[in-house]
């Protein structure tokens, strides 16, 4: 997106790629049919496929699309909820902080995602991409 230099982009996609390492550890301390589990799993799901929406810009991943228009719907709003998580968070840590450093380049790469996201939605929508499973 034109919106975006390539380093934002690459910056986004280092933070997405710690938030997807992060939420595989943390899903396998739930049992697995517990929501926080299925929380997790959703927020994984989300989080590939802005990473791969963002990769593919990046050329880093020049293979087909492999989402369908319900998975980016399904994608929308765990994107929309850690972004909401995260900026709670972050209003209640110091600046300077790891933990707020952390936050704040999670949310930049989540602001980045987001657009990706919705343009990839869209485009299905409007026929422009195809939509494989």
């Amino acid at each position: 997106m034109n919106d975006f230099t390539k380093e934002d982009m690459e910056e986004a996609l280092r933070a997405i790629t710690s938030m997807i390492s992060r939420t595989e550890k943390s899903k396998e301390k739930f049992a697995q049919g517990t929501s926080q589990h299925t929380l997790q799993k959703n927020r994984l799901r989300a989080l590939n496929i802005v990473s791969s929406l963002i990769s593919k810009e990046l050329k880093e991943s020049n293979g087909m699309d492999c989402y369908t228009k319900e998975d980016l719907e399904k994608a929308l709003a765990p994107i929309a909820s850690l972004i909401s998580k995260s900026e709670k968070a972050q209003k209640k840590l110091a600046q300077g902080t790891w933990q707020h450093t952390m936050l704040s380049n999670n949310l930049k790469a989540l602001y980045i995602a987001s657009p990706f996201l919705t343009k990839a939605l869209s485009e299905i929508s409007a026929g422009k991409r195809q939509a494989l499973k």
